[in-house]
């Protein structure tokens, strides 16, 4: 960046330029990606005999369609001198060296329409978007990114290289923006981020289409790898950060508070004793009043664990976003139910 100089006269030289900063984001958060350095790990660090899509890091979803079995990890394995300190590591446990038509493996962050309106997507003024990425692999090759716009079905793909075997590398891709199909400013996943990791005939059999096009699915990952032919094959990822712009700014740093903040409008998981109090003897009623941590981004799936003399949590009432009354009829006259452990699930 340069710096600003007054000469004698006073005549300002040098300075900041526009090309060298990212000017819509200035004052702002730039990173649209949450959960980009792979710091929080609700659901755990560690999954095995994966076969189905599902998130596992928080905020990223691991999908997979008949594209073999796999291990999946929060791992310490990080780029030397990046200030990151865990990448989110998948490794292939059983091949499918011959994918079928259909066969899919993604690992993908789907975003809200109403934290994608800064792009003035399907307008004149449509802005680039660029991400930056770190990566690692084992398999050297071609691989593809996509952004996958769901509200209008419309994609553009771009072609990355993984040039050394298990060597973390920073890759950087802008993609122009889009005058066509505006995003939907509401809470539903608009926008589909996508690490593709292999695929069948259906998506790689047309050319590769690396402008702002209506859906082809033929045309979507033309020369994409198949991380999935060998045993043993590896890929990992931190540092993503989604920006407006045509430059790579250095990656937007957050907490771990903020980036759990965040995480958890989507999903929560709390662990601790929580009772239901009697209301009502007569008919046995019982209840709880219970808050999130975070507004969720709608009204959760709930999932409790714990139970006292055989009652169950069947009735939610008045679920919303800030949190539920639970409601149930003991078993036994003196029965308190309580759980233990819990899961609020509200993801895109």
């Amino acid at each position: 960046m340069a710096i600003s100089k007054i000469d004698s006269d006073g005549i300002v030289s040098g300075g900041i330029t526009a090309d060298s900063l990212n000017i819509g984001q200035i004052g702002g958060r730039r990173n649209l990606i949450i959960n980009g350095a792979m710091q929080v790990a609700q659901r755990g660090t560690s999954w095995t005999g994966l076969t189905t899509i599902g998130y596992r890091l928080d905020r990223f979803e691991f999908y997979l369609g008949s594209f073999g079995t796999w291990t999946a990890t929060q791992s310490t394995d990080v780029p030397t001198g990046s200030g990151f300190a865990n990448s989110f590591k998948i490794e292939c446990t059983t091949a499918n060296a011959s994918l079928a038509s259909g066969n899919v493996g993604i690992i993908r962050q789907p975003i809200e329409g109403q934290n994608l309106q800064q792009l003035a997507k399907g307008t004149a003024s449509a802005k680039n978007i660029t991400v930056s990425f770190w990566v690692k692999s084992n398999k050297t090759g071609t691989y593809i990114f996509e952004l996958y716009d769901g509200d209008n079905t419309r994609q553009v793909s771009a072609s990355y290289s993984v040039s050394s075997s298990n060597t973390w590398e920073k890759k950087e891709i802008t993609i122009d923006g889009d005058t066509t199909g505006a995003f939907d400013n509401d809470n539903v996943a608009s926008l589909y981020v996508q690490w593709w990791l292999g695929a069948g005939s259906s998506f790689t059999s047309g050319t590769l289409n690396t402008s702002w096009a209506s859906n082809v699915d033929a045309n979507r990952v033309v020369g994409q790898v198949n991380l999935a032919d060998t045993v043993g094959n590896t890929f990992q990822i931190t540092g993503v950060q989604l920006e407006v712009g045509s430059v790579a700014t250095p990656f937007e740093h957050r907490s771990y508070g903020e980036e759990l903040a965040a995480c958890q409008r989507y999903f929560e998981k709390f662990t601790g004793l929580l009772q239901y109090s009697k209301a009502r003897e007569s008919d046995r009623l019982r209840y709880l009043n219970f808050f999130y941590k975070q507004v969720k981004r709608a009204a959760p799936d709930i999932t409790l664990s714990g139970t006292a003399d055989g009652t169950t949590f069947a009735n939610f009432a008045d679920n919303s976003l800030d949190g539920f009354r639970g409601q149930c009829v003991a078993v036994g006259d003196t029965a308190t139910p309580f759980f233990t452990s819990a899961t609020f699930n509200s993801e895109l």
